[in-house]
């Protein structure tokens, strides 16, 4: 009979490898607590419309990527590609613009799903870390968005990051901006990928984005947003620049950063970690403007940024950071006999109810390899038990650390266990 392997862009998370995913996990909780970000969880699927309208329909991810499926209602769903449109109509759906807490500062952590060619830090279903804070127009909370990204990634131990930012403009910047493209692509437009063809009259702007003509003359010679900005962007750009400036962060201007969402204007930014192949953006985000508007809401702007948990793996890899993690066990039982094994069994579980990580062999091993198994699981102590020890209602304890080796009464186990452990 033939193995049922894992779907194609899908891993397992083994026990060995939850250690840097449970770091993560907590680590992103942390600094969302210290800005003030609160949980958010949404389904894992949503109505195919949402993306459509949210992401937009000239993007990668809604033409190629998404994994939609129409139920039994008749009803198209499609597995969440990303995580600010599904944040964006719970915020609408549950009115959270009438909290009088302004703006809302929320966070999310999960699954999400792209239908990609798999490589290195890109699969079909990939673990995404993002805040969003909606309801402000400050240019200063665009830096605390990107400080809190970047306080994420130093928590983590990663040194080797370069974060790179752009103004997309307002409205009137963008049509002057996208009008100027259209201009510039439309003589050789012909010479352009078949999907920068279809973009040039709908969203000219992503043609800057393209994957398969990035070296094409015309892209490197496309004219500029940063010269299309009016008055009111680019205030709105010094300031943001600014506030970066006054928390110390470092950053390169890039005209050519669009990102791939059509939501996206004003600040656009992304955040480069060590060469790990050939991806090496770690974060992407940006502000936006009419989302909230599109699903029914009043006239606000967000701002927010989206980072894949495999990537930040690579990156730590890259820079030589440890990732697998031990595990630990505070004491190993190793009973030899039946007799042996009944205690055994039964200060095991006062050791657990106390709050002790424990474990014992169930293998019937020899002495010998019951160390061997107990140093494989990285236990602090192996307590053994035997005829002799049974009989006098102590165990013999062997602290793998120092390799001291005492007897110790069965009753003061918890106790002695506590004592070690805690000092």
């Amino acid at each position: 009979m033939a193995i049922i392997t894992v779907p194609r862009g899908t891993v397992d998370l083994l026990p060995s490898d939850m250690s840097i995913w449970k770091r993560m996990e907590k680590t992103a909780e942390e600094v969302c607590r210290l800005y003030n970000y609160g949980e958010i969880r949404t389904p894992m699927f949503e109505a195919t419309d949402l993306f459509q309208r949210g992401v937009g329909e000239t993007t990668d991810i809604v033409q190629k990527e998404m994994y939609t499926f129409t139920d039994r209602g008749n009803r198209s769903l499609t597995l969440r590609p990303e995580g600010t449109a599904p944040v964006v109509r719970s915020y609408v759906e549950n009115k959270m613009y009438g909290d009088p807490n302004q703006p809302v500062k929320l966070y999310y952590c999960g699954p999400m799903f792209r239908y990609e060619r798999p490589q290195a830090g890109r699969q079909r279903q990939f673990t995404q870390f993002g805040v969003e804070a909606i309801g402000s127009d400050d240019p200063h909370i665009d830096a605390e968005v990107i400080s809190l990204a970047l306080e994420f990634y130093k928590r983590l131990g990663l040194k080797q990051l370069k974060l790179v930012i752009n103004s997309l403009g307002d409205l009137d910047s963008r049509k002057k901006h996208r009008e100027a493209l259209i201009r510039h692509f439309s003589p050789a437009i012909g010479e352009f990928c078949e999907d920068c063809q279809n973009r040039l009259e709908r969203n000219p702007l992503r043609i800057l984005d393209c994957k398969v003509d990035r070296e094409h003359p015309l892209i490197q010679s496309a004219p500029s947003i940063l010269d299309y900005l009016n008055d009111a962007s680019k205030a709105f750009f010094h300031a943001v620049k600014e506030a970066l400036d006054d928390m110390g962060i470092t950053y390169e201007v890039d005209p050519t950063l669009v990102r791939g969402l059509d939501y996206y204007h004003h600040t656009t930014f992304e955040i480069m970690g060590a060469d790990f192949g050939a991806i090496t953006t770690l974060c992407g985000g940006g502000r936006y403007n009419g989302l909230v508007e599109e699903f029914g809401g009043p006239r606000v702007s967000g701002i927010g940024f989206g980072l894949s948990f495999e990537r930040v793996i690579l990156a730590m890899k890259a820079e030589g950071l440890e990732v697998s993690g031990s595990r630990t066990l505070d004491c190993f039982f190793a009973p030899i006999g039946e007799k042996a094994r009944a205690v055994a069994t039964k200060l095991l579980y006062a050791c657990r109810k106390a709050g002790i990580s424990a474990d014992m062999d169930y293998m019937d091993r020899k002495v010998k390899a019951q160390f061997k198994q107990a140093d494989r699981l990285g236990a602090r102590f192996v307590a053994v038990l035997g005829d002799d020890e049974i009989a006098r209602h102590v165990l013999s304890m062997k602290d793998m650390e120092t390799g001291e080796q005492v007897e110790v009464e069965e009753d003061q186990i918890i106790d002695y266990l506590k004592t070690k452990l805690e000092g």
